[in-house]
C-alpha cells in the first residue's frame, strides 16, 4: 500500500496570508492609482487571483494587474504570513505516521513554494493555481486520501476527488458553510488535527 497522503490548502489553512497579501494589494495601488480596498480583499482569500483583481480593475485591465501583483507579491507578502496555528504540528503528524503531505492551492506554484520554504514548512508535493474543483485533477493525480481547507471550494475539491473534506473554520467559511458543502469532519483550527488524525485515517479508508 503507497504511503498516506494528505492534502493541504495553503492560504488561511496552513498560512495566514493576509497581513502579507494586503500589503502586496497597498503595494499594487501605488504602482497603478487603481484603489484596492485590502482589508476587504484579504477577507474572502480563496478564489484565484484574478476574481479579485476583477472588482477593482476594468476587464481590459485585468491581465496587467495580475502580472504586476505577482512581481510585487514576492517583496511584500513573504516575510509577513505567518503560519496558522498547529499548521507544524499538523504536517508533523502526518509524517509521524509515515505519510506524505501535498499543498494544493489556488495561487500559483513559485509564490506558493516561496511561503512554505520561508516558515520552513515540510510539503512533500505542491500544486499550484487550482481552485475547486480543478484541484481535485492533482489529489488523484498524487493519491491523496483526505483534503484540508478552509473554503467550501476545498470541500467541492474534496468531494470532486471522491475523498474526504476536512473543514477548518480559520477562514471566510463558518463551520456551518464548511459542513453543507460536504465536510465530513470540520475543526475549529488545525491545533485539533493531530488528535482527529488516526479517526480521518479510518474515514479516508473507509472511503
Amino acid at each position: 500500500m503507497p504511503p498516506l497522503m494528505v492534502g493541504f490548502d495553503l492560504d488561511m489553512t496552513l498560512v495566514d496570508s493576509r497581513p502579507g497579501i494586503a500589503a502586496a494589494y497597498r503595494a499594487l495601488t501605488a504602482r497603478t492609482g487603481v484603489y484596492v480596498d485590502a482589508d476587504a480583499a484579504v477577507s474572502r482569500l480563496g478564489p484565484p487571483l484574478r476574481t479579485e483583481i476583477a472588482r477593482w480593475f476594468p476587464p481590459e485591465q485585468v491581465e496587467e494587474a495580475v502580472v504586476a501583483y505577482r512581481e510585487l507579491y514576492p517583496a511584500y507578502a513573504i516575510t509577513p504570513t505567518l503560519p496558522m496555528p498547529g499548521a507544524e504540528a499538523a504536517i508533523e503528524a502526518v509524517h509521524a505516521r509515515g505519510g506524505r503531505v501535498m499543498v494544493v492551492t489556488s495561487k500559483i506554484g513559485r509564490l506558493a513554494k516561496l511561503h512554505l520554504d520561508h516558515l520552513g514548512l515540510a510539503v512533500d508535493e505542491l500544486a499550484g493555481d487550482l481552485f475547486a474543483e480543478q484541484k481535485a485533477s492533482a489529489l488523484r493525480e498524487h493519491g491523496a486520501a483526505v483534503y484540508v481547507g478552509d473554503h467550501v471550494a476545498d470541500m467541492t475539491a474534496a468531494k470532486t476527488a471522491g475523498i474526504p473534506g476536512v473543514g477548518v473554520a480559520t477562514g471566510p467559511c463558518t463551520q456551518d458553510e464548511l459542513r453543507t458543502a460536504g465536510a465530513h469532519t470540520v475543526l475549529a483550527d488545525l491545533t485539533g488535527f493531530p488528535a482527529a488524525l488516526d479517526r480521518i485515517i479510518r474515514l479516508a479508508l473507509r472511503g
